[in-house]
């Protein structure tokens, strides 16, 4: 294998308020507000990836075509905190087995498990102790 000329550099969101998103992601990642200018809000690289969040007027239209997973020991730890700093728990795609959540603007992301799980031959994965909205009481 050769390596590439080019390589990811940043990872950037369009959002109507890129300060609001801008601290939501700051405070679920752990990256600080690092930088501003014109509408953009940039949290700090890792890992040789920025993040950034770019102001525009229109709102989000529909699903992501792109999405983040970002993982965790504690899936439903993550959750909780993830729905303390504004974000919500995405019910609709709970037969999926993953934990898909929005940030406040409703950008879809999935938390998953550090390591390996499983997924089945129609892409569903089911790493979640708990039962689906539809067995819940």
């Amino acid at each position: 294998m050769t390596d590439s000329p080019v390589q990811v550099n940043a990872l950037v969101v369009d959002a109507q308020d890129p300060e609001r998103l801008a601290a939501f992601w700051s405070a679920l990642l752990g990256r600080p507000v690092v930088g501003r200018g014109g509408p953009y809000v940039w949290l700090r690289r890792e890992n040789g990836l920025a993040l950034g969040f770019q102001r525009t007027e229109t709102p989000k239209p529909g699903k992501n075509r792109v999405h983040m997973d970002i993982s965790s020991s504690d899936p439903e730890a993550e959750q909780r905190r993830a729905e303390a700093l504004g974000g919500r728990r995405l019910d609709q795609y709970a037969d999926g087995g993953f934990l898909v959540m929005a940030d406040p603007e409703g950008n879809e992301f999935c938390i998953i498990p550090t390591g390996s799980f499983a997924i089945d031959d129609e892409g569903r994965a089911n790493y979640l102790d708990r039962p689906g909205p539809e067995d819940r009481a």
